[in-house]
């Protein structure tokens, strides 16, 4: 989310409260698979081009993570009301997709890149009751669904067909919501989906209550009791598998942002925006390895 969308989330807390309710939900027992994910490393995320989201890109080979931020935003693209971007996936043979959401209207739109550097735009119109935000896209590995999720409590993804790379999609058309992913646990702020197997997602939720697994800022793992295909609705058990970093030179809110798992060498990363002033000098990408 948009820092300034941060802000007003989190104007009634006093520092001293936020500190107060990190250091208790640090010590809250979190759910019977925790530290199955451990920490091996970090990396300094650029508050501007690297604060939202981020994927592996395994096509053309040795290509770098790619990250989202405010800074990542064309104009062409802002100066049209689409002035939010959110945590991006890439299909295994090369399509590129990221989310955008404007701040009023009906609509969301995923940016696309084909392998060969041409860029396309998907507009999906709500669906009745669908929010408007548009926080992250996960593809499944078979690269034809697209999963996505709303801000806020919700019980549920959503599952498109994946523009750009499945046949019936178009940039001339409505890209369709032909599914939905139905949670047997709410989840709160999610920022990020990536998939580690095909029916096993890990999340990163942002949730700064932590009264919905016993833990602020958890680790998801989402596992599927199908793989997506588009024609039916599948149900996902949820479970927290642990807290995710809360450090920082600075004392107050951290922002959990989006993730990717690189299955090439099992790494996952998930960025934490580091609060006030150290958004600028301390905020990471961690890295971790499973256990």
């Amino acid at each position: 989310m948009p820092l300034r969308a941060r802000r007003r989330r989190h104007a009634a807390l006093t520092a001293a409260l936020a500190l107060a309710t990190a250091a208790l939900l640090s010590a809250a027992p979190p759910a019977s698979a925790a530290d199955t994910w451990t920490e091996v490393g970090s990396d300094r995320a650029d508050p501007l081009t690297e604060s939202q989201g981020l994927t592996s890109v395994e096509v053309p080979a040795g290509s770098p993570n790619r990250y989202t931020g405010i800074g990542t935003i064309p104009v062409s693209v802002s100066s049209r009301g689409w002035n939010h971007v959110g945590d991006p996936d890439a299909s295994y043979d090369g399509y590129y997709v990221e989310p955008y959401q404007a701040d009023s209207g009906t609509a969301k739109m995923y940016r696309v890149q084909a392998p060969g550097g041409g860029w396309s735009e998907y507009v999906h119109t709500l669906s009745p009751g669908e929010a408007l935000n548009n926080s992250w896209d996960a593809i499944s590995p078979d690269g034809q669904w697209m999963l996505s999720g709303e801000y806020g409590t919700m019980t549920r993804f959503l599952v498109f067909p994946t523009p750009g790379v499945n046949a019936s999609t178009s940039p001339s058309v409505n890209l369709p919501q032909v599914a939905t992913v139905n949670l047997d646990h709410a989840v709160r702020d999610v920022q990020g989906c990536d998939f580690s197997g095909p029916t096993t997602l890990l999340c990163s939720s942002d949730d700064p209550a932590g009264t919905l697994f016993g833990i602020a800022k958890p680790l998801l793992q989402v596992d599927l009791s199908a793989a997506p295909n588009g024609t039916s609705d599948v149900s996902g058990h949820v479970t927290a598998l642990r807290q995710l970093p809360l450090r920082s030179g600075c004392s107050g809110t951290f922002e959990a942002e989006g993730i990717d798992y690189d299955r090439r060498d099992g790494t996952l990363r998930v960025i934490v925006v580091s609060p006030g002033f150290c958004v600028l000098t301390d905020s990471k990408t961690y890295r971790f390895h499973k256990s």
